[in-house]
């Protein structure tokens, strides 16, 4: 009889994502269609359609985008999880790279992706906690968090997160980050709406970034 060889650790990982990633997945959708089958009433196809076609691509778009630039940053076991969990952009791919930062890591090894594992983990139960004590206190804490003097803060949480991350990142290789830098800049005062299409322009300062890196390589400047 042949005995089935052990799965690798990757192959776990890919293994146990995939089935968390459907179980999820088939979650999400379960809330509508028990609500729709409880009280027998179905949206129209139609409007549903036209919901989606304004909205899908959108996500679509930034999803493809988010797997391709995040994935490589959080490993395969963070991913997997930092996907289900959410909150990519401003949450776990900051706690990754802080970790990762922390221990002295480079990202892509065998030890970064345990380390982006557990931080994508513990943000995630962080997260939860939080989320579970606000719901609690939400009641006596409303009037403090929708206070006027606070309302600034709220509003510049995510630049905030990622300015002080920039700083540890761009000091290692600022002669990088000056082309993605000046020309994010110029796009965002010639375009403000643009200011809602971060997910999309993500990838284009990493390409530029990338580009920038290479030519300096070549011309000896790093």
């Amino acid at each position: 009889m042949k005995q089935s060889r052990a799965l690798t650790y990757e192959e776990a990982t890919h293994r146990i994502g995939r089935i968390w990633m459907l179980s999820a997945a088939a979650l999400f959708l379960l809330v509508p269609v028990s609500v729709s089958i409880f009280y027998d009433a179905w949206p129209p196809i139609k409007l549903v359609g036209e919901g989606l076609l304004g909205v899908a691509p959108i996500f679509w778009t930034v999803g493809v985008i988010e797997a391709f630039t995040f994935i490589p940053m959080l490993g395969s076991g963070g991913s997997y999880l930092a996907f289900v969990t959410g909150n990519l952009t401003n949450l776990k791919v900051p706690c990754v790279l802080n970790a990762l930062q922390a221990a002295k890591i480079d990202p892509g090894t065998e030890k970064a992706e345990a380390v982006s594992t557990m931080a994508v983990a513990v943000s995630s139960i962080v997260t939860t906690l939080i989320i579970a004590l606000g719901v609690i206190l939400l009641g006596s804490v409303q009037p403090i968090l929708q206070s006027p003097a606070l309302a600034p803060a709220f509003e510049n949480i995510l630049p905030a997160l990622f300015g002080a991350l920039a700083v540890v990142f761009v000091s290692k290789a600022w002669k990088i980050a000056i082309a993605p830098l000046v020309f994010m800049t110029a796009l965002f005062i010639a375009v403000p709406s643009l200011a809602g299409s971060v997910g999309v322009l993500v990838p284009v300062g990493a390409a530029l970034a990338m580009g920038a890196a290479r030519i300096l390589y070549k011309k000896n400047l790093l």
